[in-house]
């Protein structure tokens, strides 16, 4: 086939095997942005969303959707994560995530990242949706991963 390592010879998805690689310490930053509207975002800011404390809830989805990253991505390998942090930062236009995956492994960790920024970002749109219909979520891409055969990659 083309050479994509999730296709074997004959087209297939398939899980690639990573049994013969190396364990080593890979860490990966993901970031995201959620726009929301100046009044949503002073409720957010001051803690008086109807639905609570936006920024902590989505805080704690982001981590726990990175502990099930291998169960919402098909052909992900289920990883020990040694952390996962995310932080939430406001600012005149929104809310941007970044987080921080990282295990001692035989595969790297850049989808664990990308969901736990996902995944909190969604959960601020779920939380404040009744106060701005029109949030818009952008900008969800890898900032930097660190580990394994093919080293290190900035963006």
């Amino acid at each position: 086939m083309s050479g994509l390592t999730h296709l074997d010879a004959d087209g297939a998805a398939h899980m690639v095997d990573v049994g013969d690689k190396a364990v080593t310490s890979r860490r990966a930053v993901a970031t995201g942005h959620i726009a929301v509207a100046a009044d949503a975002l002073a409720a957010i800011r001051d803690g008086a969303a109807k639905k609570g404390d936006v920024l902590a809830v989505a805080r704690v989805a982001g981590i726990m959707a990175a502990k099930k990253t291998a169960e919402l991505i098909p052909l992900c390998h289920p990883l020990p994560l040694t952390r996962v942090t995310l932080d939430l930062v406001l600012d005149d236009t929104g809310i941007t995530a970044t987080a921080l995956a990282a295990t001692d492994g035989k595969t790297g960790v850049e989808m664990e990242a990308l969901t736990t920024v996902s995944v909190a970002l969604l959960t601020i749109y779920d939380m404040a949706k009744a106060m701005d219909r029109g949030m818009m979520i952008t900008g969800i891409r890898l900032l930097e991963k660190a580990g394994g055969k093919s080293g290190d990659w900035r963006a």
